[in-house]
């Protein structure tokens, strides 16, 4: 058996007791894992689900939109790319508590498959959308209440943990203009894709649908992921 990326492998979302952040985050999502994995169905049949449209314009666009970053939206008393290092890395290590992550190994890195050693405040590590906001605004986000948008920017199911320097290639890129280097970690970052875009009801544009298509049709048995955090955060947070 290969050994997992990401994480452990997208799951339905564990729900337990949390008191503060003292306890494992175990809700929502974790990295998307290789072929098979997940509790969906098929991934490739949920692709034919979504809605083709063509992709709006990005006028009006900003990060401000989605909230402010890493907004603590589970009430766990840690931010969200806390929960995410500590979802996804392994050996984690923390500083003033449970949540600050300050030192963990990315083994491997789901998108270069290079094993990546996190240190904060000089990471290699970003907390990438696996649907970025930017193509969400343009294919659907652009048109929510606040509270929906700034729930997508904070759950799990859309957020992992990965190399620096391969997600700033990435930028706002969907499947037709952008896949992980790795290729054998291809069908599971479409698959979460799929799945994201699915319980937002984000559109995709058809060269972005064949696509998905193209990836997932190499393997039929890669399940959709599921789980994740509701698509509408708590009314105490805001954004512009």
């Amino acid at each position: 058996m290969t050994r997992p990326r990401g994480g452990a492998a997208i799951a339905v979302a564990v729900l337990v007791a949390v008191a503060g952040c003292t306890a494992e985050q175990t809700e929502g999502a974790s990295g998307p894992a290789k072929s098979g994995s997940g509790t969906g169905g098929a991934a490739l049949a949920a692709v034919d689900s979504l809605t083709v449209k063509g992709r709006a314009p990005k006028t009006g666009y900003s990060r401000e939109r989605f909230g402010t970053a890493w907004a603590d939206t589970d009430s766990n008393s840690c931010d969200t790319r806390d929960d995410i290092l500590k979802r996804d890395l392994k050996q984690a290590r923390f500083t003033g508590g449970h949540c600050k992550v300050f030192y963990g190994l990315l083994d491997p890195d789901p998108y270069s498959g290079k094993d990546i050693t996190y240190r904060r405040g000089r990471s290699q590590v970003d907390i990438d959308h696996l649907v970025a906001l930017s193509d969400a605004w343009q294919k659907g986000a652009k048109y929510w209440d606040a509270s929906k948008r700034i729930a997508l920017a904070n759950d799990p199911l859309n957020l992992l943990a990965v190399d620096a320097g391969t997600n700033r290639g990435k930028g706002d890129g969907d499947a037709a203009t952008w896949l992980p280097p790795d290729k054998s970690y291809r069908c599971a970052y479409v698959a979460a894709q799929v799945a994201v875009k699915k319980k937002y009801g984000l559109w995709v544009t058809a060269a972005e649908r064949s696509a998905m298509r193209k990836v997932l049709a190499g393997c039929p048995g890669q399940k959709l992921p599921t789980g994740g955090t509701p698509t509408k955060a708590p009314e105490r947070f805001r954004a512009r």
